[in-house]
């Protein structure tokens, strides 16, 4: 079964091949027109204008009209005040061009399609994969970006024709806008028996000095790999690293994939936090969390097991989900963490319409760390919404709540063809303190904190309020809750009356 993942994913991502010329800027684009002006920026973004369908821009002739459509699998990172984002070579029905497509913004919500970051497939990927009897994919996967000492890395991902046959490879600028020079491949992986994993999904971590890059995909889980500080190669050549997360297996077979890790550390919290995609990406794709004190690990999940033991990991904080009168969102991970201004956490990732799952739009989410630690995610994508205070009296009314389950589908693409969207159902915190106008369920409040208290006390949800948008009912600002219950499951909510 696992040899059909490169196959399956290549149906989704199709694009042509071209010559190898390193630039960002592609001069021979021909725009149609400005949709920038009819999005707007700032306080005067027309979200009424961002849509979930875009069938009709979604060639390259439109590619300036692209900004958060066809994104896959996004990296960003902030330089001054504007955010670069990089990301998957993919677009909605057409071929696109292979070479790391690259946005930027100034609001997380306004975005411009810049170009590519190569003008085909890196020449050295391509060599490995041919020199071992595979065909390399027309397309570059998974980007990561960061930035050492005024020099911009960013690590890409080649597959090919062969199943795991894959590598990660770096190219280098010193500006986030290119051009870009190959340097070398960092970690390879063969279609053999060798130990290993597949070569793609690379994100990297600084601490203490060391550069450690984290990768990989269902083969054998996400592996951790040394990396030279200097050169951003790998430290030993031809090493693959070890291997610190996989996931479970039912009736013999794996309950999902597992792929697409990032890595962070957050200082406030003093541990590093692994962020990673469950499942089929095109359906019931999900986020899971595991952190560690260590970078080296063990990475623990919500109740404290080591996630390199076989097993599926909570919190899962974003999965797909349903809010009423709206087709809902699947395909809904790859994350993509980093912090913004006044050191606040963002999470990006594709979502994938339920109307059609072979739309991506790019989702930016806020992050928040709850008091134990944990951090979750925003139900609703960020619109900078003005934030005043909450009180106690504001909270009352009726919402639209989503709690987070999941069932387990062993299997892949031909097994996990249902998103199993989580399905809004309405709450009411009633005035005197009760949940529903039932006695036996409280919520109280403790600002930013939300507690919901169920059956006298005997299940509690702890979660985080805040101001935020109504996408599905084009409500501009309303209250919004995210957070875990005791058993590390999300909650989502927010206030329709």
């Amino acid at each position: 079964m696992k040899t059909q993942i490169n196959t399956l994913k290549k149906l989704l991502f199709v694009a042509l091949s071209s010559a190898v010329i390193y630039s960002c800027k592609d001069e021979n684009w021909e725009p149609v027109n400005n949709y920038d002006a009819e999005i707007g920026t700032g306080e005067n973004t027309n979200f009424d204008a961002i849509t979930d369908t875009y069938a009709d821009v979604s060639g390259l002739p439109y590619i300036n009209m692209w900004g958060y459509r066809n994104v896959h699998d996004p990296s960003v990172i902030k330089v001054g005040d504007t955010y670069y984002m990089y990301s998957t070579d993919v677009a909605f029905g057409v071929s696109v061009k292979p070479g790391i497509q690259v946005r930027k913004s100034k609001d997380l919500i306004n975005w411009t399609f810049e170009g590519w970051v190569f003008d085909g497939l890196p020449k050295k990927g391509v060599e490995y994969i041919t020199q071992n009897g595979g065909t390399p994919d027309n397309s570059l996967w998974a980007p990561y970006i960061m930035e050492v000492n005024g020099e911009y890395r960013l690590y890409y991902s080649l597959a090919s024709n062969k199943g795991r046959l894959s590598v990660t490879g770096l190219a280098t600028s010193s500006s986030p806008m290119g051009p870009w020079v190959e340097k070398d491949i960092v970690v390879t992986s063969k279609d053999d028996n060798s130990i290993g994993t597949n070569a793609i999904d690379p994100t990297v971590l600084v601490a203490d000095g060391r550069h450690i890059m984290y990768y990989g995909s269902s083969w054998d889980g996400i592996y951790k790999l040394e990396l030279d500080p200097a050169t951003g190669l790998a430290k030993n050549a031809g090493d693959r690293g070890t291997r610190i997360v996989q996931r479970g297996m039912t009736g013999g077979m794996r309950n999902g994939n597992l792929e697409g890790p990032e890595i962070i550390y957050n200082a406030e919290q003093k541990k590093y936090y692994l962020f990673l995609a469950y499942d089929w990406l095109q359906t019931k794709y999900n986020v899971r969390v595991a952190r560690s004190d260590s970078p080296d690990g063990p990475f623990l999940d919500y109740n404290g097991a080591n996630v390199n033991n076989n097993i599926d990991s909570a919190p899962m904080i974003i999965a797909p989900y349903q809010f009423k009168g709206h087709s809902g969102w699947q395909g809904v991970s790859h994350p993509g963490v980093f912090k913004g201004e006044n050191n606040q956490y963002y999470i990006a990732h594709q979502g994938r319409p339920g109307v059609n799952s072979f739309y991506m739009d790019l989702h930016v989410r806020e992050l928040y760390w709850m008091q134990d630690g944990w951090p979750v995610a925003s139900p609703e994508r960020y619109a900078a919404v003005t934030q005043k205070e909450i009180k106690s009296a504001d909270l009352a009314g009726t919402y639209e709540q989503i709690v987070l389950g999941y069932n387990v589908v062993p299997g892949y693409g031909n097994e996990q063809t249902s998103p199993d969207f989580q399905l809004s159902s309405e709450t009411i915190l009633s005035p005197n303190g009760t949940i529903n106008n039932d006695p036996n369920n409280t919520w109280s409040f403790n600002a930013p904190y939300l507690t919901l208290s169920w059956g006298n006390g005997a299940f509690k949800d702890i979660l985080y309020v805040k101001y935020g948008r109504d996408w599905e009912n084009k409500v501009s600002s309303t209250i919004l809750f995210t957070g875990l219950n005791q058993f590390g499951t999300a909650i989502w909510a927010k206030k329709i009356k």
